[in-house]
């Protein structure tokens, strides 16, 4: 096969910091960031008990095999939070350090002639998939937590199973580059090339099939000085990502989240996901006539009146969002475990609960008989000592904690307790 000119030519990779060592070292500080990324999101997947109803977003469930064999917890009451949090802090701490691994490795997708042997088959073959399923997985994960989607596909499936297209290809590549990574730190060391400025920059020695170069030019910076910018950058963009779920003074940090910003001091006045506008809620839906319907073994119904009248408690709970924002507020309402007692639900049920929205997937929610159980999970219809807005759910809107923000549904129009 005759070779084809530009990149599919040796000679026309020509950086002196190209070579093993340096994908060696930028996939070391890669992987970890991954594979938080990756459990996370498989604990974010959890968190909507996937079992229960068709809470789960992913089409039948997910992969048609139910791989959660728990119930999520309750407690600590910031755990969604704390996980989808480190999951989008992790995938965004990720992206230059993805960028430059991309840029270290680009003579290999270029590599001539493509097939040679069986094992270099499968090597071109893991890293076609992983460059395309890294950058399909990382940049709707950003697009999904900018509010931004250029794509008219939905978003949770097509990110979830990218993602295990993703993996797989990543397990084969790190599984055949292994003995690459060894060779590499046994001859070069871990940290040494990091101790050579500009001037004493050299390439690897050019072997075939790595990417050092056969005819390096002159280097214009230090390996060092490329990894020190590299990590400022990651380092830069955890800590914007970090702003929206720790909060507090860093909020301001949070440049980069579209709803990362301080919002005020009223009662009111912290983010939400959607408005009562974008949820097309009009105000006569929530006025004096608004029941709050109960089935299980009886029917209730009740005005607002009547449920403020109810026992009631208040907590400072914790909603997350899965864009990885989070927010803490004290919210006064019923208990869930009262309401089924009221409407005569057996023990151990679970509760659909249905909201005045309509049609886009965050009309409705199931929660488990252990979420109804803790004393912390409320039908609320104040939060910080002031009645609910209407964007935050008035005229009552469910608190569950550890529950992802969706499923702490707004504007409540009934709940549903049934045995599974």
């Amino acid at each position: 096969m005759r070779q084809p000119p530009g990149p599919f030519r040796e000679q026309f990779w020509r950086s002196p910091l190209r070579g093993p060592w340096l994908a060696s070292i930028l996939g070391s500080a890669l992987l970890p960031l991954i594979v938080i990324c990756a459990l996370t999101g498989f604990l974010s997947q959890a968190a909507y008990n996937p079992s229960l109803g068709d809470n789960s977003p992913l089409p039948g469930g997910g992969i048609g095999i139910n791989l959660y064999f728990f119930s999520w917890p309750t407690s600590p009451s910031w755990i969604y939070a704390l996980t989808q949090g480190l999951h989008v802090i992790s995938g965004v701490m990720a992206i230059p350090l993805l960028l430059v691994k991309l840029w270290a490795a680009m003579p290999k997708l270029f590599e001539w002639p493509p097939f040679r042997s069986l094992a270099r088959s499968l090597e071109r073959a893991s890293l076609v998939l992983l460059v395309g399923g890294s950058i399909f997985v990382f940049f709707t994960g950003l697009g999904n937590i900018q509010i931004w989607y250029p794509w008219s596909f939905s978003f949770v499936p097509a990110h979830y199973y990218a993602a295990f297209i993703f993996l797989g290809a990543l397990a084969l590549h790190v599984t055949l580059k292994l003995p690459v990574v060894r060779r590499a730190f046994r001859e070069e060391g871990v940290v040494r090339p990091l101790r050579d400025d500009r001037a004493h920059t050299r390439a690897e020695p050019a072997e075939h099939g790595t990417t050092a170069p056969v005819e390096p030019a002159p280097p214009t910076m230090s390996r060092r000085t490329l990894l020190a910018t590299v990590a400022a950058g990651s380092a830069g963009l955890g800590v914007m990502a970090a702003a929206p779920v720790i909060g507090g003074p860093i909020r301001e940090l949070a440049l980069l989240a579209p709803r990362g910003q301080s919002l005020g001091d009223g009662p009111n006045d912290f983010q939400v996901n959607q408005t009562a506008k974008a949820a097309a809620i009009r105000p006569a839906q929530t006025g004096p006539d608004w029941r709050l319907v109960l089935e299980g073994a009886q029917r209730v119904e009740l005005s607002r009146e009547e449920l403020i009248s109810m026992p009631h408690c208040t907590h400072d709970l914790t909603i997350g969002c899965v864009e990885g924002w989070s927010t803490t507020q004290s919210w006064t309402g019923v208990r869930l475990r009262e309401l089924a007692s009221l409407a005569g639900a057996p023990k151990g049920s679970d509760v659909e609960v249905v909201s005045l929205q309509r049609g886009d997937g965050f009309n409705h929610a199931v929660l488990s008989s252990g979420q109804i159980a803790d004393d912390r999970s409320l039908l609320a219809f104040k939060v910080n000592g002031a009645d609910l807005s209407l964007d935050h759910g008035y005229p009552a809107r469910v608190i569950v904690p550890g529950a992802p923000g969706v499923h702490c549904t707004k504007w409540v129009k009934s709940m549903t307790f049934s045995q599974a």
